[in-house]
């Protein structure tokens, strides 16, 4: 969520262009009412643990220019945080978007990404750019 509060469980009833969506918690909380205006991302993962010691690649792995889950893309959210992939319905004019992950063994399948929540958006090889500066940073 935006200022870093993270929610972890499942919903039935998300819906991109709904305002509103309910999420039944992982730690068996009461389900609670989430506002996608309050949401960075919601990120549909494979599992709630995912691995602690796996290293997530940064950057696109030399993946092609598009592919079945669209043209790469390099988001960069509003706290500064990295996220590369795949789109096939980036706009920006709607209120968010689908991100397929650059990396498939991470522990993301997709993630819807609230457009509001981004800093800068970058399709084609600007994403390439954009991702290859982030990772040039990271190494030096």
């Amino acid at each position: 969520m935006l200022g870093g509060k993270l929610l972890k469980g499942t919903t039935q009833d998300f819906f991109p262009r709904r305002p509103v969506f309910h999420v039944r918690l992982a730690d068996g909380k009461p389900p609670v009412v989430v506002e996608i205006s309050q949401l960075k991302a919601i990120f549909f993962v494979k599992d709630f643990v995912g691995q602690a010691q796996r290293r997530d690649v940064r950057g696109f792995i030399h993946g092609p220019r598009e592919m079945a889950q669209g043209k790469k893309l390099a988001v960069r959210f509003r706290d500064g945080e990295l996220l590369c992939g795949y789109s096939l319905s980036y706009s920006p004019e709607r209120e968010g978007f689908f991100v397929f992950p650059a990396d498939p063994g991470g522990n993301n399948l997709r993630i819807y990404v609230v457009t509001a929540a981004c800093a800068e958006v970058k399709a084609g090889p600007a994403a390439e750019a954009m991702a290859q500066e982030a990772v040039d940073a990271n190494v030096a």
